[in-house]
């Protein structure tokens, strides 16, 4: 058993949640407290009714969450938020919000460690937001763009998608992980022809073609796993506890 307070001050710490500004309306750390004490740590992308219900049945009273609950204030309590918050509280169920702060970090990001998850060497930076590089520049491999496809097929088999006009040799990879959109207008000029990242638009398969880009969203959902699981292990290992990730169905 751990203090909630001292888990919550090791995590503020851990992901630079002081340093890192956030879009506006994000909040990070803790948005929901338990009675005060914790016994076993959750990992889950979303802070939402059904991970919720399934970290109580599996024990969990700190749950480390990439997408929060608080974005753009204010929040009504009413229909599912209330009924999510009730199942909190009825639970003791505290939650933790990371959400750019697990996407930047250079050791526990989900960028960084989705490069490391592929084998990639990570070179470069881009895209700064607020002074934090969000976009991480890999190393392309020997095997050029199909060992790429290659990996991204085996490591996201439900949601790997290819859109291929760029580069068969590409030497500099772009990672951005969850929402991709913002960083294609910035590719060309960051000497960088292929991006891995969760989603994008359809109109990105036209500039695709016309920019001469590889593009593989391979899912928001799915590629943004990594921070919190490895976040919840640090802290599982420093107080301890036994963590558990919380996995839902989404395909997208």
């Amino acid at each position: 058993m751990a203090k909630l307070h001292d888990i919550v001050a090791f995590c503020d710490q851990r992901t630079r949640r002081s340093e890192v500004k956030d879009f506006d309306g994000a909040y990070n750390g803790l948005q929901i407290e338990n009675d005060g004490t914790v016994k076993k740590i959750g990992a889950a992308v979303d802070a939402g009714e059904r991970p919720f219900q399934s970290a109580i049945a599996e024990g969990i009273d700190f749950l480390i969450c990439h997408h929060g609950l608080f974005w753009t204030p204010p929040t009504p309590l009413t229909g599912g938020n209330a009924r999510k918050i009730k199942t909190a509280f009825d639970g003791n169920l505290a939650v933790y919000g990371a959400h750019l702060p697990l996407d930047c970090h250079p050791e526990i990001g989900n960028n960084a460690l989705l490069a490391k998850e592929l084998g990639l060497k990570k070179i470069d930076t881009f895209l700064n937001y607020e002074g934090n590089d969000m976009a991480t520049v890999a190393l392309g491999p020997m095997g050029g763009r199909a060992e790429i496809a290659k990996k991204l097929q085996a490591l996201f088999p439900d949601t790997y998608h290819a859109i291929e006009y760029g580069s068969e040799k590409p030497k500099r990879i772009g990672i951005l992980t969850g929402s991709g959109q913002s960083a294609v207008p910035h590719l060309l000029a960051n000497g960088i022809d292929t991006l891995i990242t969760g989603e994008l638009r359809q109109h990105h398969f036209n500039m695709a073609q016309e920019l001469g880009l590889n593009l593989y969203p391979c899912g928001h959902y799915a590629t943004e796993v990594f921070g919190v699981k490895a976040l919840a292990a640090e802290v599982a290992f420093k107080f301890q506890l036994e963590w558990q990730f919380i996995e839902q169905p989404c395909r997208l």
